[in-house]
């Protein structure tokens, strides 16, 4: 794995007109005759994150030679999708920032955030039913169905001290890595790929977003809040047991495994220096990195028999990224 860091901004630079493309098709299709839903919408999308989502789905469609427009609206699709999840997530987790904004859910209160998530929802669904594909609706609707379970999954953990490693794998690919794996999934589709290759772009997505989130549980912990966008200690605060935690529950000390139980079952983030400290100190940090570094690798080997090619090397470029980020 390289420990060069890579530019997002290289990475995109090969479907940078896509990406304007796409980011049209979004102001378009967020148009709604109620002003607060235009507002809402507007000041989650004009945040503007990684996009990684979309990124996927236009590097895959063009790394098989994709001649068409469909990708545009698909890539507006998963991030319509994915915005709707994180305005839910944002109330569920009482979160406060965001991207380095306040949540829509701190600004607007929390009923206008899950209805609003709700009108993104069923404006991705318009979007895809457009596009008369069935195997296109099936994959969204079938990635949008197992996102919920993680979500719900994801709520009978918090508070629980003793969810193993395998259970929060089960979280990650359901939660996050699932929307990863249906983008990849859907340029390939819509490339005309045969179905070794879209399984093979699947398989990319969903390491590609265990990696990505197991790198956010770092950085939960060892993160600069003004880079990462949200605040340092909320996986803590909301009594969420992520991998550094759970690690440090079955290879710690007494000590640190009772502190770090109390933490998860009170939510108590007063004691975060401590915790920060048993979980460097511990091992379950660097832990953490090598499992999103095994991710990656995993992402990287899926593209062996994806045609050479620039939009190639930018998804090798984008597995590297997943963990050399520091945001």
């Amino acid at each position: 794995m390289s420990t060069q860091p890579t530019s997002q901004n290289n990475i995109i630079s090969t479907i940078a007109a896509d990406m304007d493309a796409v980011n049209g098709v979004i102001r378009q299709r967020l148009h709604s005759d109620v002003a607060l839903v235009n507002q809402i919408a507007e000041y989650i999308i004009s945040a503007g994150g990684k996009r990684i989502r979309p990124v996927l789905v236009l590097l895959v469609a063009n790394a098989y030679s994709y001649q068409g427009a469909a990708h545009h609206e698909l890539a507006a699709v998963v991030e319509f999708i994915h915005t709707a999840t994180l305005l839910h997530d944002d109330v569920v987790d009482e979160s406060s920032l965001r991207r380095g904004r306040a949540t829509a859910n701190a600004l607007f209160g929390n009923a206008a955030s899950v209805l609003v998530g709700d009108f993104l929802y069923s404006r991705s669904f318009q979007m895809m039913v457009s596009l008369d594909n069935m195997r296109v609706m099936r994959i969204l609707s079938d990635a949008t169905n197992v996102i919920a379970e993680g979500e719900v999954l994801q709520l009978l953990n918090m508070h629980d001290p003793d969810v193993t490693e395998e259970s929060y794998t089960q979280v990650i690919r359901s939660k996050t890595a699932k929307l990863f794996e249906a983008a990849a999934e859907l340029g390939a589709l819509i490339a005309g790929a045969n179905e070794e290759q879209i399984a093979a772009a699947g398989e990319y997505g969903r390491s590609l977003g265990t990696a990505f989130q197991l790198i956010d549980d770092v950085l939960d912990y060892a993160g600069d809040a003004t880079e990462i966008g949200k605040n340092v200690g909320d996986d803590l605060r909301e009594g969420k047991p992520t991998l550094p935690l759970i690690y440090l529950m079955e290879h710690g000390t007494e000590a640190q495994r009772q502190l770090v139980r109390s933490c998860i079952e009170t939510g108590d983030e007063q004691h975060f220096d401590a915790v920060l400290s048993a979980i460097t100190s511990g091992g379950a940090l660097d832990y953490t990195r090598r499992a999103a570094e095994a991710a990656a690798d995993r992402a990287i080997a899926a593209l062996a028999n994806m045609p050479a090619g620039r939009h190639k090397d930018s998804l090798l470029q984008l597995a590297r990224f997943a963990v050399d980020r520091t945001h």
